[in-house]
């Protein structure tokens, strides 16, 4: 098995033009977006990317494909995932990659390709996009799983070609990407079906697949260009035809990374500044208010959109995110910070609001974008504490970042301005995984309380803000040093496995959905299968893949 050790850091900026792995085109209102996996083109060494199977680069290929479709490409009303190789749609997440990695890598390549074909599905549900999954060879795994994420499934009906979630015979594993969940509770399979299907590692053709709703349904090999072209036009008309909108192109991410001494490090972008102090294993995340007001109307926005705070701000602390995810696996406490002026948080947000209710297309993808965003921050299994302080600006969208702490405190300085603000958008334009707002969340056993808050539109104090519930304790400035200081102690002292379940228990209160189904139990599930002998052992079943030999269990149930 691979060391806890971070081989190489992993950089999550792509272009269309570096792609090793997917083919993204655009004609009119459709777009394909086709599989073909390099050989050699794997993340880190050791392995082959066979039968298109995929590893994280494949995936962040991926990712970034999706978001250029919801902002370069607007009027794509229907979209194909297809496979470049004959006979062979996605053999999944490549086995010698997962065996070959640490723990946590693992994980969080499972989490990451989660969120991953969850926008594939936000795509669908508000960006007007139709996905078709024109699955053309044999289909197992993470192959299946991204198909479950399209709209429509469509299998090849040439006698050999099959669907199958094979992890548990195989591997003895789950299958990582929300198979198990998508299978149940999206395309409703019955669960005697399910149980057959998901241990059934050879998987099922096309009659049997059909006929327990696995796929939508299928067409022969001289027969399936036509039906795949005539299946997408009928997306388009049903979307409306192609849309007229036209679209920006996304500018990379400008960061520098700064190395100062063994203990600090600092990665910098013009919005955000990510501190990581090695030895307290914790990490600071300034995020920089915007020094301007909006444009002064849509089209100023579409004009300058690579510099707008709304949308730059957001896509440079995704980035952030994800470095502190990956590449920085000991930092277990997160102090989040904000600079900068209420009221231009504020006249943003509105902005962004009146501009989507007026139907621009760009303002909802930023907004959409911005959600996004914050449940990503929902995701990190790290400890966030939200410190605000005087001159900072945790109003609208920002205090949705506070909302997403573990706990927030806030100075009560006599002598500082110290305030946080509520906006229009904290009551239901940022929901969680769970479809609830943040402050739903918060305000759980008190609704009355939440409806109450739509009335404080005023800059909210310290010692209001915890009488409101607001923020978990205001410090006097007399004690806030020491306070923060003795927390920070406290949590970086703690178990960080135990501190990990218990934080991803806590942040989704209440009724289940798809979603927290897939991020907090089989996440939880997985995390646990994937210590045990049973799998990663010597003789475990993701050890022994592909050799002749059969994997030896332990056969006690726990």
């Amino acid at each position: 098995m691979g060391s806890d050790a971070v081989t190489a850091p992993v950089h999550f900026e792509r272009h269309p033009d570096t792609y090793k792995h997917w083919t993204l085109s655009v004609d009119g209102a459709v777009a394909k977006l086709t599989l073909e996996v390099a050989l050699d083109g794997g993340l880190n060494p050791g392995y082959e990317l066979k039968l298109n199977s995929y590893d994280l680069g494949v995936d962040i290929e991926l990712a970034d494909a999706i978001r250029r479709l919801r902002f370069e490409h607007p009027q794509v009303r229907a979209v194909v995932v297809g496979s470049g190789l004959p006979r062979v749609f996605c053999a999944g997440a490549n086995i010698r990659m997962l065996a070959s990695s640490a723990h946590g890598f693992k994980v969080n390549f499972c989490k990451f390709t989660n969120e991953t074909r969850c926008e594939i599905e936000d795509v669908s549900a508000f960006s007007d996009k139709h996905f078709i999954a024109a699955v053309n060879g044999a289909c197992a795994g993470g192959g299946y799983e991204l198909a479950l994420a399209c709209d429509e499934i469509y299998l090849i009906d040439d006698g050999s070609s099959t669907v199958s979630l094979p992890e548990v015979p195989l591997l003895g594993v789950l299958p990582g990407t929300g198979g198990l969940t998508r299978v149940v509770d999206k395309r409703k399979v019955r669960r005697d079906y399910a149980d057959l299907f998901c241990t059934k590692a050879e998987g099922f053709r096309l009659r049997d697949a059909k006929r327990m709703n696995l796929v939508d349904g299928g067409f022969t090999r001289s027969k399936w260009e036509d039906n795949i072209a005539a299946k997408t036009a009928s997306a388009v008309t049903a979307r409306g035809g192609e849309g007229t909108e036209r679209g920006i192109t996304l500018a990379p991410i400008e960061r520098t990374w700064a190395d100062g001494d063994s203990q600090v490090a600092r990665l910098s972008y013009s919005h955000v500044e990510l501190e990581i102090d090695r030895g307290q294993r914790v990490a600071t995340l300034v995020i920089k208010g915007p020094e301007n007001q909006p444009p002064s109307d849509a089209a100023a926005l579409h004009a300058a959109a690579n510099e707008s705070w709304a949308l730059r701000a957001f896509r440079q602390l995704d980035d952030a995110l994800l470095e502190l995810r990956f590449n920085h696996p000991t930092v277990g406490l997160v102090l989040l910070k904000t600079e900068g002026d209420l009221a231009n948080v504020a006249a943003w947000d509105d902005a962004i609001v009146a501009w989507r209710s007026e139907g621009d297309w760009l303002a909802r993808e930023i907004q959409l974008h911005q959600g996004r965003v914050l449940r990503r921050l929902d995701n990190m299994a790290r400890s966030m504490y939200a410190l605000i302080e005087p001159g900072s600006c945790f109003g609208g969208v920002l205090y949705e970042v506070a909302l997403a702490a573990d706990r927030s405190y806030m100075l009560d300085d006599p002598d500082a301005d110290n305030f946080l603000a509520l906006h229009t958008v904290n009551f239901g334009a940022f929901p969680t995984h769970n479809k609830r707002t943040r402050l739903e969340i918060r305000y759980l056993g008190a609704p009355d309380d939440l409806v109450d808050l739509k009335n404080q539109t005023e800059p909210i104090d310290p010692i209001e803000a915890q009488d409101l519930g607001l923020v978990t304790l205001s410090p006097d400035d007399l004690d806030w040093e020491d306070e923060i200081r003795i927390e920070i102690e406290e949590r970086a002292s703690l178990s960080p496995d135990g501190l990990t379940g218990m934080e991803q228990n806590l942040r989704f209160a209440g009724a289940e959905t798809c979603e927290t189904k897939i991020f907090g139990r089989l996440t939880a599930w997985q995390n646990w299968i994937f210590q045990r002998p049973n799998a990663v052992g010597e003789r475990g079943a993701l050890s022994m893949y592909g050799h002749p030999e059969k994997p030896i269990f332990d056969w006690k149930r726990t």
